[in-house]
């Protein structure tokens, strides 16, 4: 990043104020979430973003957001199915231990890539398993090497929500559970999953808000972050 005291631009200004200094404050860059935004404004970020020069993620993009980025940062990456773009596009080498994300279904899958990019992109590595959901347990139990080779675990489920709890009872390492709005009209559009991995009985499991993949990903890479890591 350049030195000096950031400005924002005029075209910037009563649009945002970005947090260009959270990478050296804390370790990990700022995320630019979308949803809400303009096209445009997304794109005036974007521009900014690239003056400054520093890594950024755009959550939530529709193909109009990553439109817009692309023309600004064409070199960035939009992951259309986590809805996800990631500038630069090339993740940074990655330290520290493993992150392993679990899909308990397809459906879930937009969830779980979002978790799973913003893990690498933080600098994990960090590996994917589809469709290990309770329905066949046998699964999920046929992972349990890889399971248990992972520093950290995020489980994406929705329907009954049950998956982290499994799995949690598996293994040592912490599990982060992402209930998703995935399921019938009583799974109330993920609350009903919410609600059971706010209550699992199953030690070691910590839970972030409904289809909140980035927030996911964010908590597994600084739980598998390297010793000396701040």
């Amino acid at each position: 990043m350049a030195d000096g005291a950031w400005e924002p631009g005029e075209a910037l200004r009563g649009i945002a104020e970005l947090d260009l200094e959270r990478g050296h404050r804390r370790g990990y860059p700022e995320a630019v979430y979308c949803e809400g935004k303009t096209p445009e404004q997304v794109g005036v970020i974007a521009a900014a973003v690239g003056d400054r020069g520093v890594r950024t993620l755009f959550t939530r993009a529709t193909s109009a957001h990553a439109k817009a980025v692309l023309a600004a940062l064409p070199d960035a990456e939009y992951a259309a199915t986590a809805r996800l773009l990631a500038w630069p596009a090339e993740p940074p080498e990655p330290t520290g231990g493993t992150v392993l994300v679990l899909a308990a279904g397809t459906s879930d899958l937009p969830v779980a890539e979002e978790a799973l990019l913003t893990a690498r992109h933080l600098g994990r590595r960090a590996e994917l398993v589809v469709d290990v959901g309770v329905a066949g347990l046998h699964r999920v139990l046929g992972r349990l090497e890889q399971l248990r080779a992972a520093r950290a675990i995020i489980v994406a489920a929705g329907m009954d929500g049950a998956l982290p709890s499994v799995v949690a009872g598996l293994v040592s390492a912490p599990v982060v559970a992402v209930p998703t709005s995935v399921g019938y009209g009583a799974a109330f559009e993920g609350l009903a999953p919410l609600l059971t991995m706010l209550n699992s009985c199953a030690p070691g499991v910590a839970v972030v808000n409904i289809d909140n993949g980035y927030g996911a990903g964010h908590m597994a890479a600084q739980i598998a972050a390297p010793a000396t890591s701040p």
